[in-house]
């Protein structure tokens, strides 16, 4: 007789693919169990039982059970909020792609990170309602994915010599990706042509990081320094991963297309 054992959760979907004839493979993140990836059986074949809810970047309600097998098995899902202007916007659809795959590709299956979770809902509900623009959303999820992966940049000083964001000279830092932050003109063995971050974009970044979410919402970015926070956060992100997300490139592409018209 086989065992079964059950969980229920609020859950964000991340990715879904066909499998076989009818099923489904979903990647949700969840609020109890963190990422997890089941099989909704006949999800493609029975329209009563899901009632066509299962849709990228939903928040359900999931009753899963697990067997002997390795995947879970969906068995219930009930709507919650379904954020369909994002799916209806393809700049914004590009964003929610981005920020899902990040999560995908970094979490482990079944960890459980509540803040995580929540950091994905609060941004998904921001693209959704437009409560900030596309791009400080942006900047928002992946400066606090980073703090909540215990990954931050070091914005706060040289990460060589230690000097304080205020003591180095000049208005331009450099980025040092394999060091993990910003370093002074001094301690750069290559300045010509390397990647470099004004301080003032540094100190925005600053504020989100260590602000609440009403704070980091009231920073006030200009079309410059959204294009710089984007473009440092792009590619720390990128470098740590060890590789180019997918989503990303259309997403840069649609990027300079949006800038190229400011």
């Amino acid at each position: 007789m086989t065992h079964m054992s059950g969980f229920s959760t609020p859950a964000i979907m991340l990715r879904r693919i066909e499998h076989g004839d009818y099923d489904l493979i979903i990647t949700f993140m969840t609020l109890e169990q963190g990422k997890i990836t089941v099989i909704a059986k006949h999800a493609r074949k029975s329209i009563k039982r899901f009632s066509g809810i299962l849709e990228l970047f939903t928040m359900l309600q999931v009753v899963c059970t697990k067997g002997r097998g390795t995947m879970p098995i969906l068995q219930e899902a009930s709507l919650e909020q379904p954020y369909y202007h994002i799916r209806k916007d393809i700049k914004k659809t590009a964003y929610a792609s981005y920020w899902t795959e990040i999560i995908n590709e970094w979490l482990e299956e079944g960890k459980k990170q509540t803040d995580i979770f929540y950091l994905l809902m609060q941004t998904l509900h921001a693209l959704d309602t437009s409560s900030v623009s596309d791009e400080h959303a942006s900047i928002f999820f992946q400066t606090r994915f980073l703090k909540a992966a215990g990954l931050s940049p070091n914005l706060s000083e040289c990460h060589i010599c230690k000097t304080g964001l205020d003591g180095i000279p000049g208005n331009n830092l450099g980025i040092d990706l394999s060091g993990g932050g910003i370093v002074c003109g001094k301690c750069e063995k290559h300045p010509t042509g390397k990647k470099q971050i004004s301080k003032g974009t540094v100190k925005q970044l600053l504020w989100i990081s260590r602000g609440d979410e009403k704070t980091a919402k009231r920073v006030k970015f200009s079309s410059q320094t959204l294009k710089n926070s984007l473009e440092f956060l792009d590619s720390f992100i990128s470098y740590h991963l060890g590789k180019d997300l997918k989503s990303l490139k259309f997403l840069r592409d649609m990027r300079h297309s949006h800038f190229g018209k400011r």
